[in-house]
């Protein structure tokens, strides 16, 4: 046996494709450089970015290829820049649906639900015909409740629990609150949930939030403020940015948006739970096969399950009762849209 060394060679990580709709969008734009960074599904991950918009956005998302390829991200494998949704979907283990159609002057809500219904439908077809058969789907264009319901109820083949719309936003913005009333850093909120639609009537549920482990309640003596301005400080957040800025909310949208896979890829720990809206089962009473937000807990494995056990005083019941009857009402708009 003649000497020398022999060195076994470990497999390169395979890449993992991940689709981004309206990629050169506000929201698409502060996204798509956290996803190749590796914020979105870790730094030894390799990725392959397959960006969809429609053709007169081409000429931007090409520039927004270019400065990718001009950060020379190690983990950014191949970048596909395509109008087709076969192509857009083809092998893809998560699908960002950011791209929706805006309200604008004049338009009913339910206007808004039927246009967005064109768009979130055959991308819901196109996922279940493209996609890995791992597949998971986040949904953050608005209104991002009933469009999540949309392509769910057009990709049957898929299971419920693969789908996803973003209530982390909220959460987000209603620990902030929380801790600049407080005087302590947001890491000292914990188990803030947001019940409901993605809309003003979502409810912030302080009462079961806790502030460095004491409940929010007995840290901030103040109900009229909590059950007041903070509700309508979160509840109407994109508004006042709207108002303030002249957009609306992106870079903070595509930050929640990271949370929120980082949120279903990992374990939550066992005294915490995150936000997300997920297919009701007929917890707490919610109709079942809304695009509800809970309280939500991951095994880290891909399963979730809604945190169980927590009580509502009237107020949040309340609340709760008039965020439900939204989602009810914006099923009942689309419902020739829900194959």
């Amino acid at each position: 046996m003649s000497g020398g060394i022999s060195l076994s060679v470990m497999p390169a990580t395979a890449p993992v494709h991940v689709t981004v709709t309206g990629a050169a969008g506000q929201i698409g734009y502060s996204l798509l450089f956290r996803i190749a960074s590796g914020q979105l599904l870790g730094t030894d991950q390799p990725i392959v970015l397959r960006l969809l918009e429609i053709e007169p956005a081409m000429k931007a998302l090409e520039g927004v290829v270019m400065e990718i390829d001009d950060c020379a991200f190690p983990l950014v494998e191949d970048i596909v820049s395509t109008t087709d949704l076969d192509t857009a979907f083809d092998g893809a283990s998560w699908a960002l649906l950011v791209g929706s159609v805006p309200r604008r002057a004049g338009m009913e809500r339910g206007d808004l639900l039927a246009v967005n219904g064109g768009i979130f439908g055959p991308q819901g077809r196109a996922i279940a015909a493209n996609a890995d058969s791992d597949v998971r789907i986040l949904v953050v264009g608005n209104p991002c409740n009933t469009n999540c319901l949309i392509a769910r109820a057009n990709a049957p083949e898929i299971p419920p629990d693969r789908w996803f719309s973003m209530t982390r936003l909220d959460e987000n913005r209603a620990k902030s609150q929380l801790a600049r009333r407080a005087k302590v850093p947001v890491s000292s909120v914990s188990k803030l949930a947001v019940w409901g639609n993605h809309s003003a009537t979502q409810f912030p549920d302080y009462a079961h939030a806790l502030i460095d482990g004491k409940p929010v309640t007995e840290v901030l003596d103040d109900m009229a403020w909590l059950r007041g301005d903070f509700l309508t400080t979160v509840q109407k957040r994109g508004a006042a940015i709207i108002d303030a800025r002249g957009l609306s909310s992106a870079a903070s949208a595509a930050n929640a948006a990271a949370d929120s896979v980082v949120s279903i890829r990992t374990a939550t720990s066992d005294d915490d739970f995150t936000s997300l809206a997920v297919v009701s089962r007929g917890e707490y009473g919610v109709p079942e096969g809304l695009q509800f937000g809970f309280p939500v807990r991951t095994d880290g494995k891909g399963g979730w399950s809604v945190a169980e056990g927590l009580s509502h005083d009237d107020f949040a019941s309340d609340r709760i009762r008039i965020t439900t009857e939204e989602l009810m009402g914006e099923r009942s708009e689309v419902s020739e849209l829900l194959a």
